[in-house]
C-alpha cells in the first residue's frame, strides 16, 4: 500500500466527500436503491457521483462504486482514472476494488467496513477471504480507512426499511 502525505485542507475535502457519500446511499435507500454511494474527485473536485442500483436495474455490477467509475470515465473522457480519488460510504467488495485497479484509481478512501455490511445483510466476507492472499502493501493503489461516526447510517436505513429488496 502506497502511503500519501495528506495536506491540511485535502482532510476537510475527504470528510466533505465522505459526507457526501454517505447521504448518497442514505438517499439511494429511500429512493429504491442499496445503501452503497460513492463519488470520484480529481484535482480537488468531484467529477462523478453514483449509488447502488443492483435491485433497481436488475444488474448485480451496479453497485455504487462501478457506477462512479463508469460516470467518472465518461465525464472525462478517459478509461484511466489515474490522478483521482474514490470516495465510497462502504468498504468495496472485492469486484469494487478490482475495478478501482482497472481504473487506476490512485487512491481509495472507505467509511463503513465489510463488518457494518453484514450486520445489515450484505455479508460478502467469504468473498473478501479471496483477495486476502496479496497484502495491501503489494497492491498498486493506496487504500484508506475514514472513519467516521455517521459511518452506519445508510445501514440503518436500510434495516428500517420494510419494503425493502434482500440481496
Amino acid at each position: 500500500m502506497t502511503t500519501h502525505t495528506v495536506e491540511t485542507g485535502s482532510r476537510e475535502f475527504e470528510r466533505a466527500w465522505m459526507d457526501q457519500a454517505i447521504e448518497l446511499a442514505t438517499t439511494s435507500v429511500h429512493n429504491g436503491g442499496g445503501p452503497f454511494g460513492a463519488l470520484v474527485a480529481k484535482d480537488g473536485e468531484i467529477v462523478a457521483l453514483a449509488n447502488n442500483r443492483v435491485t433497481s436495474s436488475l444488474d448485480p455490477t451496479a453497485h455504487a462504486e462501478v457506477n462512479a467509475i463508469r460516470a467518472a470515465c465518461q465525464r472525462l473522457g478517459t478509461f484511466s482514472l489515474e490522478g483521482c480519488t474514490l470516495v465510497t460510504s462502504c468498504e468495496p467488495c472485492p469486484m469494487c476494488l478490482s475495478s478501482s485497479l482497472w481504473a487506476r484509481v490512485d487512491r481509495l478512501i472507505f467509511c463503513a467496513d465489510r463488518h457494518d455490511a453484514a450486520v445489515a445483510g450484505f455479508d460478502d466476507r467469504k468473498f473478501y477471504d479471496l483477495f486476502e492472499k496479496r497484502p495491501q502493501e503489494m497492491w498498486p493503489m493506496s487504500v484508506e480507512h475514514l472513519d467516521l461516526p455517521h459511518r452506519t447510517q445508510p445501514f440503518d436505513a436500510w434495516i428500517a426499511k420494510t419494503d425493502r429488496v434482500d440481496y
